[in-house]
């Protein structure tokens, strides 16, 4: 059996002890010293959720192409330069820059991301066929080929994915998207969508549309975030994303108010896809949060805004951690157990 020790992070925070481990499980926990010399010492964390990403543009890395900082021109459907180039590329190109995305994720400790998946229900089974091989769990949340509702075809996305993930509500009739709203909650589904990004977007249409989460909310003013924190919806920030088009989430305001946060690496394209990139990111430019409070957003968090099943850290449970450096919040060992 093997060991790690050094502070275990709860629901309640950290707390010193070890952890020892044989078959992808946890067969012994306890405090003070493990019985015998661990394999690592430091922060040990449950693994990490990535909240937000579009995994389907990783091809476009590879290109060399300049692209814009403008968000409309970038990813803006329908002819944002991403989806442009989504429709020209092969399906083995999407799968490829899939595969090599997910690779990068589970490397850097990710247990489970939340993809928002565009062309339709193709977009879902490239994704699909990009997981097959991998030890990686997913939430999908797909969208419909067109801008518009069509009832069949968000059916046939529900029955496939976890729910459905949308652009802004600029680029809709409110119209369309209060449909596609009423029949994933119909369904008993994941229903999210990007908010109050490039411009502000009216908050009441926002929370009419009743979201599980929201992503992004840069230009969000205090009474609309404070109407989020009221209703109880959380907010994925994805702050390097957001640096590219020269946009930044304003974090003490967003502390001062409570709301509950998760982080995602967003497009593929413009981000690493380790999520604690994402969270060194956050510590260094906004240092109004702690270490807990960080780790919270890409654990417990996560795993709760998300319908996740919850991670304990303890005797029975799998074996399913990463060991971070105290310091440095560097990756020091993974165990993903199954």
């Amino acid at each position: 059996m093997d060991y790690v020790s050094g502070e275990i992070f709860t629901v309640n925070g950290f707390k010193g002890g070890y952890l020892g481990f044989e078959k992808d499980k946890i067969v012994e926990s306890g405090s003070g010293y493990p019985p015998k010399k661990p394999v690592c010492k430091g922060l040990i964390v449950p693994s990490f959720i990535n909240a937000h990403t579009h995994i389907g543009d990783s091809f476009i890395r590879k290109k060399n192409i300049k692209l814009p900082k403008d968000i409309e021109k970038l990813v803006a459907p329908p002819y944002g330069l991403k989806h442009k180039l989504l429709k020209e590329v092969s399906d083995e190109d999407v799968i490829k820059g899939m595969e090599e995305s997910v690779d990068t994720m589970i490397k850097a400790g990710t247990k489970c991301f939340c993809d928002f998946r565009e062309n339709g229900i193709l977009g879902i089974s490239q994704l699909k066929s990009a997981l097959k091989l991998w030890n990686i769990s997913s939430v999908i949340l797909s969208r419909p080929d067109t801008l518009t509702y069509d009832r069949d075809e968000v059916d046939l996305l529900l029955k496939n994915s976890e729910g459905i993930g949308l652009s802004s509500i600029s680029d809709w009739d409110y119209s369309e998207i209060e449909k596609i709203a009423r029949h994933t909650k119909k369904e008993n589904k994941i229903f999210a969508f990007h908010a109050s990004e490039r411009i502000r977007e009216e908050i009441d249409l926002i929370l009419d549309l009743k979201p599980d989460f929201l992503v992004h909310m840069v230009k969000a003013e205090e009474s609309d975030l404070i109407r989020v924190k009221e209703c109880n919806i959380p907010i994925v920030l994805c702050p390097r994303s957001n640096s590219f088009f020269g946009l930044k989430p304003d974090m003490e305001l967003l502390k001062k108010i409570g709301i509950e946060l998760l982080l995602g690496t967003d497009n593929a394209m413009l981000s690493s896809l380790d999520i604690l990139d994402e969270l060194r990111y956050v510590k260094d430019v906004a240092p109004v949060f702690s270490v807990d409070e960080l780790l919270n957003m890409i654990t417990y968090t996560a795993r709760k805004a998300l319908n996740l099943s919850p991670s304990i850290l303890g005797s029975s449970s799998p074996a399913d951690f990463v060991v971070l450096d105290k310091k440095t919040l560097k990756t020091l060992y993974i165990s993903c157990g199954k």
